[in-house]
């Protein structure tokens, strides 16, 4: 039984280091043999797993030193090495195509597809040490559990983190809106009409962007489209620690979508609430200046001079009043 413990210990490990490994790596697109599929692969010391899907199905693959060593022999009978040597070879020729990275080896590699039943193989022929090398990887049906853990679970994720952003991009605008009307208020001017613009409003925005500019941009659900941008996101995400400093926020938890949206309405319309309160404010402090009279001789003291109140109400608005540098003259 001691024994028994011994020899499953080991793989425990490894099938913990494969999976975390896995969650590390992002999704990418590859194109095999003509067909394209999202991939997601790690390679460890003598062990890899592998991920592949065409957006229909889901095939995984996971190997040992041990499994590794039997299939090199099994598939290369003319060529005797190490386990490390030919993983390291393996590493070299297919890691750039599984991850679609550009690298000269791959011009010395043949891959091609085969798929039978529920089943996808991915042969590779290439040379090692003069002789050639061959090299299967025989991928089988997915669990839904790990479609879920690498694939719906963080999109999901990564598409709550981009309303998110719109959210808060929509709200800067607003502020920004804000801000050009204050100088315009106070006699600043835009140096090239060419580049003003229409003030933001979100509903018109969000209602010309689903009819007219989604319809251009010839995004299908078939579309195996993962670029840098989002394979960041998705590796942020998948790591934990977005999540983690997340934790405590009300946006953490994913609400009904209408109540989402009527919530998104209120925080952009309370933009402008807030600034206009600040520039009220700041108009009160203005009009109040004049009570704070400075220091004049004794006879003038009770009563301000009319030409001292006005040059008090210059002095404290000269900051607004100060024409705007770059766009504004």
């Amino acid at each position: 039984m001691g024994n028994v413990r011994q020899s499953k210990r080991p793989l425990v490990v490894d099938c913990g280091e494969m999976e975390t490994g896995l969650c590390a790596v992002p999704w990418v697109p590859v194109n095999i043999d003509g067909s394209d599929l999202l991939a997601k692969a790690w390679f460890g010391d003598t062990q890899y797993r592998l991920l592949l899907s065409d957006l229909n199905t889901v095939w995984e693959e996971d190997m040992t030193a041990d499994d590794i060593q039997s299939r090199a022999q099994d598939l290369n009978k003319r060529l005797r090495a190490p386990t490390q040597a030919f993983f390291s070879h393996l590493c070299s020729v297919a890691r750039p195509c599984l991850s679609s990275e550009d690298d000269d080896q791959i011009s010395t590699a043949h891959i091609t597809l085969e798929q039978r039943g529920d089943n996808l193989t991915v042969k590779l022929k290439s040379e090692l040490a003069g002789l050639p090398f061959y090299w299967e990887f025989r991928c089988t049906t997915t669990p839904v559990g790990v479609v879920c853990m690498h694939l719906v679970r963080p999109l999901l994720a990564v598409s709550r983190v981009l309303q998110r952003q719109v959210e808060d991009l929509a709200a800067l605008l607003v502020q920004k809106d804000a801000e050009i009307q204050d100088y315009q208020e106070n006699g600043a001017v835009l140096s090239r009409a060419r580049l003003q613009t229409e003030p933001f409003e979100v509903h018109r925005y969000r209602e010309n962007f689903f009819t007219q500019i989604v319809p251009q941009m010839g995004v299908t659900l078939d579309s195996v489209g993962f670029d840098s941008e989002l394979q960041a996101l998705y590796m942020a995400l998948s790591s934990g620690k977005t999540g983690q400093k997340r934790k405590g926020s009300p946006d953490s938890s994913p609400p009904a979508e209408d109540q989402h949206v009527s919530e998104h309405h209120q925080h952009i319309t309370d933009v402008p609430t807030d600034v206009s309160s600040s520039l009220a404010s700041q108009e009160q402090n203005d009009v109040k200046a004049p009570s704070r009279r400075p220091q004049v001789a004794d006879s003038k003291q009770d009563v301000p001079l009319p030409s001292a109140v006005g040059s008090e109400e210059r002095s404290t608005s000269r900051p607004k009043k100060k024409k705007a540098v770059g766009l504004f003259r």
